[in-house]
């Protein structure tokens, strides 16, 4: 059985609780775990170095920060074997074209494949969530436009899935309805910092301080998307879902599942 996926919206918590980064470190064996952290998309892997030696330093028996910045570095028979001896591997932030262009298809790229399919933890925030899915968010504007929006092969470790960042943050609703409209069969995740899904066989768990956003397009009554990418979508009957802690979701049935509500909630759930 493949491993676990977190899945992180970026700007985790490195300095307090944790609460995000401690379940990495738990889900990759807890005081035994040996952490690989991946820092292939930023321009600046010595200050994420030093930031999550001490982030992750009393979580973990091992933490291992490779740039790998090149090509040369991902197809080197040292990333390889750090990875082969990991229990979990952790992508950092910046940029997540860098991320396909210097990691996509190498040889570290196979490992960490096989060794997820193995059950290692898999991890990433920002652009390091980004690159999870087989479709990838590039970049783009927070315009509900279809040209606002770039997208491009990810390392596809969950399909079916598109993942927007810094969601709530950087007011990313338009762009995700965006990006749904031109792939309806995909469900949208709008990721908020400090919070994460955890992806598990068929469902993922929300957990942190924010919420998920869900935009599902597969029971739309309407999709339009203007032929040259220029103007306005229409999506009708699309349904969104917002998830907190507590919360998990579905993926084969499309369908949340309170799994831990906070005190007060359960009676205007029900109507009360």
């Amino acid at each position: 059985m493949a491993g676990t996926l977190v899945i992180v919206g970026g700007g985790e918590d490195r300095t307090g609780d944790r609460t995000v980064l401690r379940r990495v470190a738990e889900l990759a064996g807890g005081a035994e775990a040996r952490l690989v952290v991946l820092g292939t998309a930023t321009t600046v892997p010595d200050d994420l170095r030093a930031t999550y030696d001490k982030a992750f330093g009393d979580l973990a028996a091992e933490v291992t920060f490779l740039p790998v910045a090149t090509r040369e570095e991902a197809n080197a028979a040292s990333t390889v074997e750090a990875i082969g001896r990991a229990t979990g591997v952790f992508f950092t932030g910046g940029d997540q074209s860098r991320i396909a262009a210097v990691f996509g298809g190498s040889d570290a790229d196979t490992a960490l494949h096989a060794a997820w399919e193995r059950g290692i933890v898999v991890a990433g925030t920002s652009a390091g969530a980004a690159m999870m899915s087989t479709t990838m968010i590039l970049g783009g504007g927070e315009q509900v436009p279809t040209t606002s929006v770039r997208t491009g092969p990810g390392l596809g470790f969950v399909s079916g899935l598109v993942v927007d960042m810094h969601f709530a943050e950087r007011g990313r609703i338009a762009r995700l309805l965006s990006l749904v409209a031109m792939f309806p069969h995909e469900l949208g995740l709008g990721i908020d910092e400090d919070t994460a899904v955890v992806v598990s066989g068929s469902a993922f768990e929300v957990i942190g301080a924010g919420t998920v956003t869900v935009v599902d397009a597969g029971r739309a009554t309407s999709v339009r998307v203007p032929a040259s990418g220029d103007g306005p979508i229409a999506l009708t009957g699309a349904v969104v879902h917002v998830l907190p802690s507590g919360y998990a979701f579905e993926l084969a049935t499309r369908e949340p599942v309170i799994t831990e509500a906070p005190v007060g909630t359960r009676a205007r759930e029900r109507g009360e």
